[in-house]
């Protein structure tokens, strides 16, 4: 079992699951296109689901279940997340023999959200199975736990006095809380510093000073950038330097933007004057003149091409060897930076999860746990007794 990617002949991708055979999985097939096409999910969503969903699978074959036995003994596959290493759990470990090792000297091969992510995979596509027929209803309360709202808070509950059913996982693990794997401000002067190009600097600052992801970045157009003092005269409605984040079908570098939603990030001076230096650095090479997407390829590949999602990480490894930076910071640290920055300085969840483009504002509630320095520095400004009543020491 192995996920695979597919390309249709519309250009559009999903990831699906092959079986020994090299035959499509049907049951996971038919849940990974309803996520891509009938939810519109993005591309990397499949991806993630594929790979967890071809784990399920393999564990199901190897261990002589069905798929359908495997949903009702979920507990049994999750210590197996947990114990069973590459060397037994991969895709190349065709044959059963290999050993698992669990007990308090062997350290987890996966992490608790590790395993949780794929149990969701799971459970989704057990629910669409039943959904559409393709297994018995049964599974769902085995997999779920189906309460009333009765137990929830007045304002929790349904407007109309109706009742209303909601489901709770019954398999996951605690998932102990971490703070945010950000880069620091002083990894970011660094990587600066590091860069070679105008527009690798661009690139580094449009994650850390704007949150965009990386497909997002690489799948920004020219007519995406505002940069213009007011240029609602130009039929924008948004004031001041900006940019829009769009989703795009079909981007020849594979670019896709997370978010159905379209949205418009504030651009601060230091991102607009990086965003002048990268014109006059791509105003110098004649391939990129033709091209409407803002990040080109200028020195290597094929010049004035987009800039592919994963030349982005090679990008920050690179500019993270030349700054000594071990480990290497990765993208998704500088976005985690800029969020954490916003809720430093006092935005609202909301403020936060707009501008990073959450669907859903408690995926900007990691950002808003205090660190420790502001923690001490809120004891350090209360007032003490002796002040507050002018009792002497």
């Amino acid at each position: 079992m192995r996920a695979f990617p597919v390309r249709l002949p519309s250009g559009a991708r999903y990831w699906t699951v092959l079986d020994e055979d090299l035959a499509v999985v049907s049951v996971a097939d038919g849940f990974l296109r309803q996520v891509r096409f009938g939810r519109d999910g993005a591309e990397s969503t499949t991806k993630s689901y594929a790979h967890s969903i071809a784990l399920f699978l393999r564990w199901c074959a190897r261990t002589g279940r069905s798929w359908q036995a495997g949903a009702e003994q979920l507990p049994l596959f999750m210590g197996w997340l947990q114990h069973a290493g590459p060397a037994v759990s991969g895709a190349a470990a065709d044959e059963p023999g290999g050993a698992v090792m669990a007990g308090p000297g062997a350290a987890p091969a996966r992490s608790a959200s590790r395993v949780n992510g794929v149990l969701t995979a799971v459970r989704s596509m057990v629910v669409h199975a039943v959904a559409a027929g393709q297994a018995d209803g049964r599974l769902v309360p085995l997999l779920y736990e189906v309460a009333g709202d009765r137990d929830l808070p007045a304002a929790a509950r349904d407007a109309d006095g109706r009742m209303a059913w909601r489901l709770r996982a019954r398999h996951r693990l605690h998932e102990p809380e971490a703070p945010v794997d950000r880069a620091s401000d002083e990894q970011v002067v660094a990587l600066v510093k590091a860069c070679r190009s105008a527009r690798d600097r661009l690139i580094v600052l449009l994650m850390a000073r704007a949150g965009l992801r990386r497909g997002e970045l690489c799948g920004l157009r020219r007519s995406d950038v505002h940069l213009v003092a007011d240029s609602r005269p130009l039929g924008c409605g948004v004031a001041r330097a900006h940019l829009h984040v769009v989703r795009r079908e079909g981007n020849p570098n594979g670019a896709w933007a997370k978010s159905r939603r379209q949205r418009a990030v504030p651009l601060d001076f230091l991102v607009v004057q990086a965003f002048d230096t990268y014109e006059l650095e791509r105003m110098r090479v004649a391939e990129a003149a033709g091209s409407d997407f803002v990040f080109v390829n200028l020195a290597r590949g094929v010049i004035g091409a987009p800039v592919r999602p994963d030349a982005v990480g090679e990008l920050l490894a690179a500019a993270s060897r030349r700054a000594g930076l071990v480990p290497a910071v990765r993208a998704h640290q500088l976005r985690h930076a800029f969020g954490s920055n916003a809720a430093d300085a006092g935005c609202g969840l909301d403020v936060v999860a707009a501008l990073l483009g959450h669907a859903s504002v408690s995926s900007s509630q990691v950002y808003v746990h205090p660190d420790p320095g502001r923690l001490r520095a809120a004891v350090d400004v209360v007032p003490s007794p002796r002040e507050q009543y002018g009792v002497p020491r």
